[in-house]
């Protein structure tokens, strides 16, 4: 597996999408207040991750690959966060300041390794902000052996049609993580990779295995799209192509929390694919970094050695 580690490192992957911070408040929890029935957090502790389209880049380099991230986030003290946390995991950054918006933060509030709460806050990024991030995407694409659009529903991402399109036109496979039940603006992706919840939105329900194929492939065919990675939680992972499906059952692992493994899979999947190994073979991998960092607290990484 030594060769594919040095292939790791001549993999080239653009990340394009919503870039967020991820804040987890740490602390103890030995009172209900007194103002009203909820438990008084004494947080002893502050944490600070990449969340969104930055754990994808940051996932993809911590496997050894050249990551750059391309995204907008506001013109604040989060934003700042972000640009600082994306340099220490040496992820290159394209990142346009907003002043106009706040940048996307998920802040976890976690009392006895328990969350017991989650405060969101976001605004979408004007449209002049889009269109400098599609100018600097044409001119990065030619650096880059796979683009992955990481999108998250939060505005970051709107020139899906043309960013396909340009990347199609170069050569360049195109990875999807979908949001909502719009997938025609996924037309002529590479790889889409939804998990059961995105995928029934759009394809609807199914009786069996059987029927689970044959919306898989239907759905491949509607926005032509080549192949489509479903990801099935405990259940693993399937993989639909032209030749059929090819299922990975789940790593044996205790799950600890789940959040960002939807990242680590993408990451892994466009890693693999930019080193040139084909798609079961990624699929293989992404399944095993999957396996790793659901047993990891929060939005975390696979390092190559976990891997292999």
């Amino acid at each position: 597996m030594s060769m594919r580690r040095d292939l790791f490192s001549r993999a080239r992957v653009l990340v394009v999408g919503d870039a967020m911070l991820d804040r987890y408040w740490f602390g103890e929890v030995s009172r209900i207040s007194p103002e009203a029935p909820v438990p008084v957090v004494q947080v002893n502790r502050i944490e600070e991750r990449l969340g969104g389209a930055a754990n994808v880049a940051r996932n993809a380099a911590a496997l050894g690959a050249r990551a750059y991230l391309l995204s907008v986030v506001g013109q604040d003290e989060a934003g700042d966060a972000l640009a600082r946390l994306l340099e220490q995991e040496a992820v290159g950054a394209g990142l346009s300041r907003d002043p106009d918006i706040t940048t996307t933060v998920k802040l976890r509030v976690i009392g006895r390794q328990q969350q017991l709460l989650r405060m969101d806050f976001e605004a979408r990024p004007t449209y002049e902000a889009f269109s400098e991030k599609l100018q600097e995407f044409h001119a990065r694409l030619e650096d880059c052996d796979c683009v992955v659009l990481s999108d998250y529903g939060k505005g970051g991402l709107t020139h899906f049609g043309a960013i396909i399109e340009s990347a199609n036109q170069a050569g360049k496979p195109v990875l999807v993580d979908p949001k909502g039940d719009d997938w025609e603006r996924y037309r002529g992706a590479t790889l889409i990779t939804p998990n059961l919840a995105e995928f029934r939105q759009v394809a609807g329900n199914w009786l069996d295995e059987a029927g689970l194929a044959a919306r898989a492939q239907g759905i491949r065919s509607r926005f032509e799209i080549k192949s489509l990675l479903l990801t099935r939680g405990e259940g693993g992972m399937t993989l639909f192509d032209e030749q059929g499906a090819h299922h990975q059952p789940a790593e044996a692992r205790e799950v600890y929390d789940v959040t960002g493994a939807g990242d680590t899979v993408i990451a892994t999947m466009a890693v693999a694919l930019a080193a040139g190994l084909p798609q079961t073979d990624a699929m293989r991998l992404a399944n095993r970094a999957a396996g790793v960092v659901v047993g990891k607290f929060g939005t975390a990484v696979a390092t190559p050695e976990e891997l292999f």
